[in-house]
């Protein structure tokens, strides 16, 4: 039995009624749409190569153990891959009613949890594919990679007549050995809990191992073991000065059930030519320009721009090189927006000094500590925290910014061309939007989530992103082309 991370299980604990934890995108794909029998048959010989997509969460009673990844006997990709009409004429406002609807929708956790909404009769030929991957299953990187893994580098998909759809299973089939972690992939609450506990037992063992391991390094090279030590220290400090209440503001607040997601995209040739003659990084642009948006949110709505309005959490991945693993291996940097500096080269500059002092600070360290002592505690009691400590107020952060490289190539869907793919990122813990970034064909391609009782101007933050791109573009053109 596959037992979920400590992290992996706190995205399932936290899911509730007013929020789906769910990450996701928006794909656009060149017409014509095609039959469904083509893309169960395009999606089906990916799949069988990735079996987490055909295991479902089963949770112990009491949870005394960790949630565990089982195969799902019953699996079928047709109840994964549903298929709806956009209302018509299928333009842009309509694809926008349709994906709105979809992500605000939980997924079921009685089944693998992902699905895929194709949207035909949109405008100009086109069709869209909405995918639905949750949180603990993936993070950003692990779910780039999945929707990679799914597509076709190359236009010449799987004919339709050699489409098969495999039946459902009559069955339960063995969940995959995985770690030290073991046991039988169903039985009764009493065998689960006895899984859970001898689980556990030999977790527990392994921390003693490692923790031995740990000392004898210390002694053997003592000085990396305290500059180790001094890195988490110093990253703990400083998340600790971060979290300290931000200034009160609308942009933080009560969730209701409904999501609007919005987006829009910027040329990354541009882009780069911006951070090329401004400076910083082009993770470093995209914060700046996502500050303009909150900067005219914030105004819009007759708020003063504070110095402390708008904490962002930046999600900062440590995956090991060639990692390939659906699953969460993420840690974080809290970063305070400049919102309010009023000139867009000042932003940058404030922006590109805060994330380096934000990466030198070591947080990311002290948040990979951080997640390696909750995977140290009882199952029961990081339960019992975090459903606690997520559902009580809380002002020390505003939003979340994520940027995730996109797919290098161009990619296709049962021969046809995918032309965007918008992220999505799921909001919860009182803050009411979040900025999900890409990059695809030439594009950084932005996804926007709001919470639609409480932000129904966030068109007003997209638009702010738009304009703070077209004056960083106007600033790093040369001085004639200006004038």
């Amino acid at each position: 039995m596959d037992r979920m991370s400590a992290l992996d299980s706190a995205f399932l604990h936290l899911e509730d009624g007013h929020s789906s934890l769910h990450i996701g995108s928006l794909a656009l794909f060149e017409g014509p749409t095609p039959p469904q029998e083509q893309i169960l048959g395009a999606l089906d010989r990916r799949i069988s190569a990735i079996p987490r997509l055909r295991q479902r969460p089963h949770h112990v009673p009491l949870s005394v153990g960790r949630p565990a990844w089982v195969d799902d006997p019953y699996f079928r990709l047709g109840d994964h891959v549903r298929r709806l009409a956009a209302p018509e004429p299928g333009g842009t406002a309509e694809l926008h009613e349709v994906v709105d609807a979809a992500m605000a929708e939980l997924l079921p956790h009685d089944r693998p949890l992902w699905d895929d909404l194709l949207v035909e009769g949109l405008a100009d030929g086109r069709w869209a594919l909405i995918t639905r991957v949750h949180h603990s299953m993936a993070d950003g990187i692990a779910g780039t990679d999945l929707l990679t893994a799914m597509l076709d580098s190359g236009p010449g998909g799987p004919e339709t007549e050699s489409a098969r759809i495999p039946p459902p299973r009559t069955a339960p089939v063995s969940a995959p050995a995985s770690g030290p972690v073991s046991g039988p992939a169903s039985g009764t609450p009493t065998e689960l809990v006895a899984d859970a506990v001898a689980d556990q037992a030999r977790l527990r063992g392994a921390e003693v191992r490692r923790l031995a391991g740990r000392l004898r390094a210390t002694v053997e090279h003592p000085v990396a073991a305290a500059r180790t030590s001094y890195d988490v220290a110093r990253g703990l400090a400083e998340f600790s000065r971060a979290l300290v209440p931000t200034t009160v503001s609308s942009l933080v607040g009560p969730l209701d059930r409904e999501r609007r997601f919005l987006w829009t995209e910027i040329d990354l040739t541009a882009a780069l030519a911006v951070r090329h003659e401004l400076g910083g990084t082009l993770n470093d642009v995209v914060l700046t320009i996502v500050t303009r948006g909150f900067r005219d949110l914030e105004r819009f709505r007759g708020e003063h721009t504070s110095p402390r309005s708008v904490r962002c959490l930046v999600p900062v991945s440590v995956r090991a090189p060639g990692s390939a693993t659906l699953d969460n291996e993420v840690s974080a940097l809290l970063v305070t927006l400049p919102v309010e500096l009023e000139d867009p080269r000042d932003r940058l500059n404030e922006v590109s000094i805060r994330m380096r002092r934000a990466k030198a600070s070591h947080e990311a360290v002290a948040g990979t500590w951080a997640t390696s002592v909750a995977g140290a505690l009882p199952p029961t009691a990081l339960a019992g925290f975090l459903h606690v400590a997520f559902r009580l107020p809380q002002r020390a952060l505003t939003t979340v910014v994520t940027n995730v490289p996109g797919p290098s190539t161009t990619l296709y869907l049962a021969g046809r061309r995918m032309t965007a793919t918008y992220p999505y990122v799921p909001i919860a813990d009182r803050l009411r939007t979040g900025v999900a970034v890409t990059s695809y064909d030439g594009r950084l391609l932005f996804g926007i989530t709001a919470d639609r009782a409480s932000t129904p101007d966030a068109a007003v933050l997209v638009s702010g992103i738009e304009a703070g791109f077209a004056e960083l573009e106007e600033l790093a053109r040369p001085r004639k082309a200006r004038r």
